[in-house]
Formats: C-alpha cells, structure tokens, sequence
C-alpha cells in the first residue's frame, strides 16, 4: 500500500521550533521531489517548501523562508521539516507530499508542482 505518516506534530510556543517527520512506506521517496504543504481553517492548501529529486533545488514559500528547512533521508525513507521561530499564523495541519516538480518564480501558483502521493497530516498549533 502506497502511504505516507506525518509525526512531530504539536502544541509550541511562538518562537519554539518542532521537527516534523514523514515516512513512506510502498514505494521509495527518493524516485521523487517532496515537500511539504498545510491547511489552515477557511484557507485553501498552500505549499511550503519543495526539494527537488533531479538538482537537488530548495524552494521555500515567502512566508517561511529562513525559518522552515527540509531535509531528506533516503536510507530511512523519510523527509523531515525543520520549523524555527514559530508564529500563530503557522497553525495549520502539515502533510507532506511527492511532486513531479518544484516550482519558483512569479508565475508559481505553488511551490509543488505535480503532487502525486500526501499524507493526512499532522496538527501544529502555536500559541501562548
């Protein structure tokens, strides 16, 4: 079965860092791009960062670059997520997802381009 668990999730303070992590299982990460995307409440999914499987190219979404930083683990086939200086407006429920490609520039309407496989996700809440 082709799947993959999010864990990591959690109750933080603003300012506090929480490490997510993602594990696949039925096929292998590292034949992919991944990254990560979120849900918030009344707000459509928006992308978060992408690594690139063919250059290895790391694209973040505005609202988390230099804070947010992703990782792979090809030998434990998982994908982490480095999340630093935390704020209330990054509650939201974080998957993480496979992508055909990563996507930059002005004409980007995300950062994962293509998205074949995600997760349910897991719940990130920072507040006081």
């Amino acid at each position: 079965q082709v799947q993959l668990v999010e864990s990591g999730g959690g109750l933080v303070q603003p300012g506090g860092s929480l490490r997510l992590s993602c594990t696949a299982s039925g096929f292998s990460l590292d034949s992919y791009s991944v990254g990560w995307f979120r849900r918030l409440s009344g707000v459509e999914r928006e992308g978060v960062v992408c690594l690139s499987n063919s250059d290895g190219r790391t694209v973040y979404a505005d609202s988390v670059k230099g804070r947010f930083t992703i990782s792979r683990d090809n030998a434990n086939n998982t994908v982490y997520l480095q999340m630093n200086s935390l704020k209330p407006e990054d509650t939201a429920v974080y998957s993480c997802a496979t992508a055909s490609s990563c996507c930059s520039g002005y004409g980007c309407h995300d950062v994962l381009r293509g998205v074949d496989f995600w997760g349910q996700g897991t719940q990130v809440t920072v507040s006081s």
